[in-house]
Protein backbone atom coordinates (compact mmCIF):
# COMPACT_ATOMS: atom_id res chain seq x y z
CA UNK A 1 0.00 0.00 0.00
CA UNK A 2 1.54 3.47 -1.21
CA UNK A 3 2.57 5.49 1.85
CA UNK A 4 2.35 9.82 1.70
CA UNK A 5 4.58 11.18 4.67
CA UNK A 6 4.47 15.01 5.32
CA UNK A 7 6.93 16.90 7.22
CA UNK A 8 7.24 20.11 8.00
CA UNK A 9 4.50 22.14 9.98
CA UNK A 10 4.64 23.78 13.18
CA UNK A 11 3.25 27.30 14.36
CA UNK A 12 4.22 30.48 13.01
CA UNK A 13 2.88 33.79 13.63
CA UNK A 14 0.40 35.70 11.07
CA UNK A 15 2.86 36.67 8.05
CA UNK A 16 5.07 34.03 8.35
CA UNK A 17 5.93 31.50 5.84
CA UNK A 18 6.10 27.80 6.56
CA UNK A 19 7.28 24.86 3.93
CA UNK A 20 5.48 21.61 4.14
CA UNK A 21 7.66 18.24 2.39
CA UNK A 22 5.63 15.20 0.91
CA UNK A 23 7.35 12.10 0.24
CA UNK A 24 5.79 8.69 -1.72
CA UNK A 25 6.49 5.46 -1.44
CA UNK A 26 6.03 4.82 -4.74
CA UNK A 27 7.47 6.27 -7.94
CA UNK A 28 5.73 9.16 -8.86
CA UNK A 29 6.50 9.52 -12.55
CA UNK A 30 3.36 7.65 -13.21
CA UNK A 31 0.65 9.56 -11.13
CA UNK A 32 -1.17 12.41 -12.88
CA UNK A 33 -1.84 14.84 -10.09
CA UNK A 34 -0.05 15.05 -7.15
CA UNK A 35 -1.99 17.78 -4.28
CA UNK A 36 -2.35 18.86 -0.75
CA UNK A 37 -5.62 19.54 1.00
CA UNK A 38 -7.04 21.15 4.31
CA UNK A 39 -8.82 20.29 7.01
CA UNK A 40 -9.82 22.60 9.58
CA UNK A 41 -11.69 22.15 12.85
CA UNK A 42 -14.84 22.08 12.37
CA UNK A 43 -14.85 22.73 8.87
CA UNK A 44 -15.14 20.79 5.54
CA UNK A 45 -11.85 19.35 3.92
CA UNK A 46 -10.67 22.10 1.19
CA UNK A 47 -8.65 21.63 -1.63
CA UNK A 48 -5.84 23.69 -1.99
CA UNK A 49 -3.15 23.18 -4.05
CA UNK A 50 -2.07 20.66 -7.24
CA UNK A 51 0.14 20.01 -9.75
CA UNK A 52 0.12 17.93 -12.64
CA UNK A 53 2.92 15.26 -14.14
CA UNK A 54 5.94 17.13 -15.32
CA UNK A 55 4.38 19.69 -13.87
CA UNK A 56 2.93 21.71 -16.87
CA UNK A 57 -0.13 22.69 -15.18
CA UNK A 58 -1.15 24.38 -11.26
CA UNK A 59 -3.79 25.24 -9.79
CA UNK A 60 -5.08 26.91 -6.78
CA UNK A 61 -7.56 27.56 -4.36
CA UNK A 62 -9.02 31.20 -4.21
CA UNK A 63 -8.15 30.96 -0.58
CA UNK A 64 -4.31 30.47 -1.37
CA UNK A 65 -3.66 31.68 -4.53
CA UNK A 66 -0.79 34.28 -4.47
CA UNK A 67 0.38 33.12 -1.03
CA UNK A 68 0.98 29.12 -1.44
CA UNK A 69 3.36 27.45 -4.49
CA UNK A 70 3.92 23.77 -5.07
CA UNK A 71 6.51 21.73 -6.45
CA UNK A 72 6.53 18.29 -7.77
CA UNK A 73 9.71 16.48 -7.66
CA UNK A 74 9.20 13.02 -9.47
CA UNK A 75 12.85 12.04 -9.10
CA UNK A 76 12.79 12.27 -5.12
CA UNK A 77 8.92 11.17 -5.42
CA UNK A 78 8.50 14.08 -3.52
CA UNK A 79 5.61 17.19 -3.52
CA UNK A 80 6.32 20.43 -1.20
CA UNK A 81 4.02 23.55 -0.39
CA UNK A 82 5.61 26.47 0.10
CA UNK A 83 2.83 28.95 2.42
CA UNK A 84 3.95 32.67 2.51
CA UNK A 85 1.83 35.47 3.94
CA UNK A 86 0.09 32.70 6.17
CA UNK A 87 -2.94 34.01 8.07
CA UNK A 88 -4.45 32.48 11.15
CA UNK A 89 -7.26 31.06 8.64
CA UNK A 90 -4.73 28.91 7.10
CA UNK A 91 -4.73 27.15 10.56
CA UNK A 92 -5.49 23.55 9.82
CA UNK A 93 -4.27 19.90 9.24
CA UNK A 94 -2.83 19.67 6.06
CA UNK A 95 -2.42 16.91 3.73
CA UNK A 96 -0.49 15.77 0.94
CA UNK A 97 -2.36 13.70 -1.78
CA UNK A 98 -2.06 11.49 -4.90
CA UNK A 99 -5.10 10.86 -7.97
CA UNK A 100 -3.74 8.71 -10.74
CA UNK A 101 -6.23 9.63 -13.06
CA UNK A 102 -5.52 13.69 -12.79
CA UNK A 103 -8.94 14.84 -11.88
CA UNK A 104 -8.29 16.92 -9.12
CA UNK A 105 -5.52 18.80 -10.70
CA UNK A 106 -8.59 20.63 -12.45
CA UNK A 107 -11.23 20.40 -9.74
CA UNK A 108 -9.60 20.74 -6.60
CA UNK A 109 -12.25 18.27 -5.23
CA UNK A 110 -11.35 15.93 -2.23
CA UNK A 111 -13.02 12.93 -3.37
CA UNK A 112 -11.07 12.63 -6.33
CA UNK A 113 -8.35 12.25 -4.51
CA UNK A 114 -6.68 8.07 -4.39
CA UNK A 115 -4.42 8.47 -1.71
CA UNK A 116 -3.54 10.64 1.33
CA UNK A 117 -0.97 11.12 3.93
CA UNK A 118 -1.57 10.96 7.95
CA UNK A 119 -1.62 14.89 8.05
CA UNK A 120 0.57 17.51 9.61
CA UNK A 121 -0.89 20.39 11.55
CA UNK A 122 -0.09 24.33 10.46
CA UNK A 123 -1.13 26.61 13.53
CA UNK A 124 -1.04 30.48 12.36
CA UNK A 125 -1.21 32.85 15.13
CA UNK A 126 -2.24 36.36 15.40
Amino acid sequence: QVQLVESGGGSVQAGGSLSLSCVVSEDTDMTNCMGWFRQAPGKEREGIAAVTVGSTSIHFADSVKGRFTIARDDAKNAVNLQMNALKPEDTAMYYCAMDRLGTYCYTLAVDALDEWGQGILVNVSS
